[in-house]
C-alpha cells in the first residue's frame, strides 16, 4: 500500500512540469481565441488566415521553451540530453493539445456559425500537430547540454 502511494507521488512529480507548463499553452490558447472572436474575426468560417493569426504559433513555441527550460534546471540539475527534452516536450505539447482541442472543439460547438468547413478546420489541427514537432525538436537542440549515445 504505501510503495503505490510513493509511486504516485513520484509519477505526479515526474508529470507536473508537463501538466504546468501545458496547461498554461492551453489557457493562452483559449485567450487567443476569445480575442479573436472578439474582434470578430472568425477563421474557422473564413477559411483564410489573417496575418496577424501567425502570431498564434508564438503560445507553444514560448510555452515549450519555457517548459523546458525549468524541466532541465529544476528536475534535471541543470543538465538535459536531446532525447529528455524531446520526451518531456512532447508531454508538455500533448497536455496542451488536448487540452487546446477540447477548447476548439466547444467553439465549434457553440460559437462558430453552421457553414463552417470542418476538412480546413482538421487540416489546421493536423498542421499544428507537424509544427509542434518541428519546434519540440527544435527547443530540444536549442537546450541540450548533455550530450548521450544513442
Amino acid at each position: 500500500m504505501y510503495y503505490g502511494y510513493v509511486n504516485l507521488i513520484t509519477n505526479y512529480t515526474i508529470m507536473k512540469n508537463a501538466l504546468s507548463s501545458g496547461l498554461i499553452i492551453g489557457i493562452l490558447s483559449l485567450v487567443w481565441l476569445l480575442v479573436m472572436h472578439w474582434l470578430g474575426y472568425n477563421s474557422v468560417k473564413d477559411n483564410n488566415l489573417a496575418p496577424y493569426e501567425y502570431f498564434s504559433v508564438l503560445i507553444p513555441l514560448i510555452g515549450l521553451f519555457l517548459g523546458l527550460r525549468a524541466y532541465r534546471e529544476k528536475e534535471q540539475g541543470g543538465k538535459m540530453s536531446f532525447l529528455e527534452g524531446l520526451i518531456q516536450g512532447f508531454k508538455i505539447l500533448l497536455v496542451g493539445g488536448v487540452i487546446a482541442g477540447f477548447i476548439g472543439v466547444i467553439y465549434i460547438n457553440w460559437f462558430s456559425p453552421s457553414n463552417l468547413n470542418f476538412s480546413d478546420f482538421s487540416g489546421r489541427i493536423f498542421g499544428a500537430l507537424l509544427v509542434g514537432i518541428l519546434f519540440d525538436i527544435v527547443v530540444s537542440l536549442i537546450l541540450m547540454n548533455r550530450s548521450t549515445h544513442l
